[in-house]
Order: structure tokens, then C-alpha cells, then sequence
């Protein structure tokens, strides 16, 4: 891996882009837009099983699970389109007002669905609605999370990459944490059945109102493409991505393989645990706030040891480790919450490596003057492929006992994923991280 040749490595000067201080404030502000932007985005997947009988026909919990789960997926689908429009935009005229449309959007769509009507107020327009505001927060994360690691990379000094990727990680981690967490108390306090007919809502307001003050926060943030920089990207970006088809194919697989992980540990079990197998709602979220907790910490950790081991050498590594730990999975097979916190805790410790080093990993195979445009394009087709089935998928093949599927293409995800990222480096070498 030392071996493999280096594409020019943008200077340190022009990546880093602030001194100290203004790096903190800059990565603070980048940090809780994150948070918020996550925890909007994973309660719904949390709270699927109470949102899905409120806005689609009741058959039974199951179908109006997997209903929920849907609109849940279809987020996904438009990713790649927000990353290609957005991300372009991003290269060409700047960072900073992207992501504050990234996280404007998320704010108001959120607050939409925390107050729109049920199934049996408005009919059929509730399940639409509520599928448009999902669109629209698909078109924004497409972007948000690929754009924020890029100029994560670039405000921070060079030599720092996996810092950034664990300071990152941990503010999308809180995100997922405080999304558990909220739903465990609010779950906790109200009790079950309000929180099927009303209580599902609590948690959406509370992401709304943060968004605002978080996007109110973030209208601090610096920006890190400079003016000699918009010239030289203009008409060059999409040439730029096309040179380095191979790396583009590299982030599909690496974002891919980490997201099929990740939404069947945070969304997919968790479903299967109250739909399917019928476990106390309040001790699942008491679970998942629990793994919430080991992402959260492992972030940092995993940040630090990547800056001394090499970047590469930390993803190759974490990232095989994936292919024995999906299948913990297979553990969970009936009702049990000792089992599901067994499966859940175990898994997270592998998962919070990968999660923290996979957006860097991705940047760092793109040139800063298409980097936005290439990582957008590439993580919204790997979210939208891959991570955005991932639940269903997983609910759907327990519901046919056919299981033990997922974590045999989740593995195969993953060794897929350190062989494209090997060559792709060989091919054009990388653009941060060593």
C-alpha cells in the first residue's frame, strides 16, 4: 500500500484554508449541521413503524411498516440527482451556500411532516405529501454529507484527514444518538400507545426547531474555494469526474458496502425487533441509544489512529473486518431483547469504524476541482443502490426466512470495495489522507 504512486496533493496553504482558531469555529459550525442533518434524517427511519399506519391504508403493522420503509427508501433515490445539480454548484461557485440550503431544507421539510395530517384526515395526499417532503430531504442529504467531508479535507491542515473524518463522524454520530435518544424518552415518558397515535410526532418538532438554530449557526462558516479556483473548475468539473471514472466507481462501492452496514444496525434491526418479532419499543431505542453511544466514541478514536497508521491501511483493514461481523446478524432469528442487544452492540463496535472513515476515504480519491461533483455523484448512486434498501431488504428477507441473504451480500459489498478502492488508487493514486 506505501508503494502505490501519489497524484499532487493540494498544498497544505490552500487546503487548510484557516488558521487554528478559525478552523474550530468553521468545524463546529460544519459539525452540528451534520448533527442535525442525520438526526432528521434517521428518526424517520426509527420512528417507521408508528409513522406508516398513520399515513398509508391500514392492512396490517407489517405492510405499513414496509409502506413506511418505502418512502423511507425513495429519499435515497433522488441522492444522486441533489449530489450531481448540488454538488456542481458547489465547485463552481462556492461551499458555504450549499450547505446552508442542505440544512435550510432539512428543517422545513422536517417540520412539515411532524405536522401533517394522517391517513384519515386527508386520505391518499397524506402519504403523498409526506413522500415529497421525503424527496426533498433525499435531494438535500445527497449533498450534505459528501460536500461537508469535502470541505472538512480543505479547512483542516493537510496530514489531518482522518481527525477530520473522526470530528465529522462524531457530529453525525451524535446526530444518530440524539435521534435514538429523543425517541427513547419521549417513548419512555408517554408510554406506547401515545406514541402510535400522537407521541411519533414529538420527536420531528424537536429536530425542526434544532435545525433552525443549527442553520442560524451555520451561516458562520467560511469559504473554501477560493476565487482563482471558481475559474479554473468552470467547464472542467464533469471532465474532471470522467478522468476519474475509476475512483467515482471506487466511492460507490466504499460508500455502498459502509451505508448497507450501517441503516440495517440503526433502521433495519431495530424494525425487524418491533414489527416483526414484537419487542418493548422503549428497551429497542434503549438499545440503539446505547450503539449510538459507541459511534459516538469510537469516531474520535478511530479519527486518531487513521492519522498514525495511514488512512488507507485503517480502511482496508476495518473495512474486511465487516465481512465476519454482518453476520452476527443471523444471531437474531426470534423475540429477545438480550439477543437483539447481543447482534446490535457487537456489530457496532466494526460498524463505527467504517462509518467514520468512508466519507474521507471517498474525498480522497477526488481533485478539489471536481471533488464536490465526483463524491456527491458517487455517494448519492451508493446510497440510493445500497444503503436506502438496506432495511427493507432486511425485513422484507426475514418476513421469508431467507435471513441469512443480507449479511452474505453485505460482505460481498465489502470485499468488493477494498479491491475497486486498490485499483482506483493504483490507477490515478489519491488527493489527500497520506
Amino acid at each position: 500500500m506505501t508503494a502505490t504512486p501519489k497524484a499532487t496533493t493540494v498544498p497544505a496553504t490552500a487546503e487548510s484554508g484557516a488558521q487554528a482558531p478559525s478552523t474550530r469555529r468553521a468545524m463546529l459550525g460544519l459539525g452540528l449541521g451534520n448533527t442535525l442533518e442525520w438526526y432528521d434524517w434517521m428518526i424517520f427511519g426509527l420512528l417507521a413503524t408508528f409513522i406508516g399506519p398513520q399515513f398509508f391504508a391500514k392492512t396490517d403493522p407489517v405492510s405499513a411498516t414496509l409502506d413506511a420503509l418505502a418512502v423511507f427508501a425513495v429519499g435515497f433515490f433522488v441522492r444522486p440527482l441533489g449530489g450531481a445539480l448540488f454538488g456542481t454548484v458547489a465547485d463552481r461557485i462556492g461551499r458555504r451556500s450549499v450547505m446552508l440550503w442542505s440544512v435550510g431544507t432539512m428543517a422545513v421539510t422536517t417540520l412539515v411532516i411532524g405536522l401533517l395530517p394522517n391517513y384519515e384526515s386527508i386520505g391518499v395526499w397524506a402519504g403523498v405529501l409526506l413522500l415529497v417532503c421525503r424527496l426533498l430531504q433525499g435531494l438535500s442529504t445527497g449533498v450534505e454529507a459528501p460536500l461537508s467531508t469535502a470541505f472538512a479535507i480543505e479547512v483542516m491542515p493537510q496530514g489531518h484527514e482522518g481527525r477530520a473524518a473522526g470530528y465529522i463522524s462524531f457530529f453525525v454520530n451524535f446526530g444518530i444518538l440524539l435521534a435514538s435518544l429523543v425517541s427513547f424518552a419521549t417513548s419512555y415518558v408517554i408510554g406506547g400507545d401515545a406514541m402510535e397515535t400522537w407521541g411519533w410526532r414529538v420527536p420531528l418538532l424537536f429536530g425542526a426547531a434544532l435545525s433552525f438554530f443549527v442553520l442560524y449557526l451555520r451561516r458562520a462558516l467560511p469559504e473554501t474555494l477560493h476565487e482563482q479556483e471558481r475559474s479554473e473548475t468552470a467547464g472542467g468539473t464533469w471532465k474532471g469526474v470522467r478522468k476519474h471514472w475509476l475512483g467515482l466507481l471506487a466511492i460507490v462501492f466504499v460508500v455502498g458496502s459502509a451505508q448497507a452496514f450501517n441503516y440495517a444496525w440503526n433502521v433495519g434491526l431495530p424494525s425487524l425487533a418491533r414489527t416483526t418479532f414484537k419487542e418493548n419499543p422503549t428497551a429497542v431505542f434503549g438499545i440503539t441509544t446505547l450503539l449510538g453511544v459507541i459511534l459516538l466514541v469510537g469516531s474520535i478514536v478511530t479519527g486518531r489512529v487513521a492519522d498514525r497508521v495511514t488512512l488507507s491501511r485503517a480502511f482496508v483493514v476495518t473495512r474486511l473486518a465487516a465481512v465476519p461481523a454482518v453476520f452476527l446478524m443471523l444471531l437474531y432469528t426470534g423475540p429477545g431483547m438480550g439477543r437483539f442487544a447481543l447482534v446490535v452492540l457487537g456489530g457496532g463496535i466494526v460498524l463505527v469504524a467504517n462509518m467514520t472513515l468512508y466519507n474521507v476515504v471517498s474525498a480522497s480519491l477526488m481533485p478539489k476541482f471536481c471533488r464536490a461533483t465526483g463524491t456527491g455523484v458517487g455517494y448519492g448512486v451508493a446510497v440510493a443502490l445500497f444503503g436506502g434498501t438496506a432495511s427493507y431488504l432486511l425485513v422484507w428477507l426475514q418476513s421469508n426466512h431467507v435471513q441469512w441473504v443480507f449479511p452474505a451480500y453485505t460482505a460481498a459489498l465489502s470485499v468488493i470495495s477494498v479491491v475497486v478502492y486498490i485499483a482506483a488508487r493504483r490507477r490515478s493514486g489519491i488527493f489527500a489522507g497520506e
